[in-house]
Parts: structure tokens; sequence; C-alpha cells
């Protein structure tokens, strides 16, 4: 049996991963395609409860607290739910990766790269760190990110990284626009209307 590929769309908060990831699930469902939608930090009992506390902005830390906790939660959902599915022949689309610690931990909190890669290949795998295919969805306008973010309510209580200040956000930004040069990843401009945005997933993966 072939396995499944694993697809990962990535970016900054507000930038629509998880209306993507849910349009491209259904895509694929109607080409007879299993898929599953996995959403970083979490996707299993264990990983929700890890999210549980990264999630929660009054709980001080700090960044490399952060990577331990991003990491624990990646080693669960890779041995238990996305290995699995993958040799099982399922296809697997994750809003987030470790991609999202190399900007939040290293461009945003400044832990350095090489770090957060070693920690990572070490409690993870070499097939969880290069996707079959890796998007990043990108807002020029930090104030449109903002507006979103704050549509769905998540300002209305305390996040560790949404409720960050705007200089903490602009490096988010620039330091997605360098993952993407660096791993040589698709940016697509998600200030373009949903179904285009959805339409240049899917010619990226040709189908």
């Amino acid at each position: 049996m072939p396995t499944g590929k694993y697809i990962v769309i990535e970016g900054g908060d507000g930038t629509g991963k998880t209306t993507q990831a849910d349009m491209l699930q259904k895509h694929l469902e109607s080409q007879d395609i299993n898929v599953i939608h996995l959403k970083e930090p979490g996707g299993s009992p264990v990983a929700e409860a890890i999210r549980s506390v990264i999630v929660d902005g009054t709980l001080p830390r700090t960044p490399m607290t952060n990577i331990l906790l991003f990491t624990a939660n990646r080693h669960e959902l890779w041995h238990d739910r996305i290995k699995p599915a993958l040799e099982a022949g399922t296809w697997v689309i994750a809003t987030r990766n470790y991609w999202s610690t190399l900007v939040y931990q290293g461009h945003g909190e400044g832990v350095s790269e090489s770090i957060i890669t070693a920690i990572t290949a070490t409690f993870t795998e070499q097939a969880y760190m290069n996707p079959d295919y890796g998007f990043i969805l990108s807002l020029d306008d930090l104030a449109t990110s903002k507006d979103r973010i704050s549509e769905r309510g998540a300002l209305d209580k305390p996040d560790t990284f949404e409720s960050k200040g705007t200089d903490f956000q602009q490096r988010i930004h620039d330091g997605y626009l360098a993952i993407a040069e660096t791993y040589h990843l698709p940016i697509i401009s998600a200030s373009q209307p949903i179904e285009v945005v959805a339409e240049a997933i899917r010619d990226q993966l040709h189908i």
C-alpha cells in the first residue's frame, strides 16, 4: 500500500490556515482520497493537554520552555496520529509544524534555529521535518491579521502569542518570509478571496 502524503499549511495568526485546510480536506475527499486534518499544537489527548499549557498566556515561561512544550506535543502527535495515518495510506493535512517554532521561538523569541532544528530532529523523524508539500499563507497588512484574530474572539483572553505587540508580530511576518526562502516553500497571499487561495494550493498539489 502506498504511503499517504503529508501536507503542511503554515502562516501567522489570522491567515486562514484552518479554513484552507478544511477546504482542501473536502476537495481531497471528493477525489476519493482518505485524509485527516490535524492542528498543531494538539491532535491527540496528550497533545491537547500540552496545548492547554502552551496557549495559556497567564503562565510566564522562557522561550526554551516553549520549544520543549511544542516538541513534546509534536513527538506525541507524530507517533500517535501522523505516522500511523501515513503508513496506512491516509493523507494528512496539518496546520503548522516545526516551521512555526523556527518562526515564533526563533525569529520571534530569539532562539537559534540550529537549536530548534536539533531538538525537533531528536524527538520526531525526518519524515516529519520534510513534509511532501508545504505552504506559507501570508498577510502583508498586520492590521488585517489583528482584525481577523479579533473577529474570532481570540483576543478576549490572553494568548501566549496572538496577544503580543506589533513588533513581535512584525518579526513573525518577516520570519515566515525567511523560512519560505530557506525551505523553498511557496508563499500564497492570504489577502485574496478564500476560493482563490484554495485554488492556488490545489494548483501546487496538481489535484
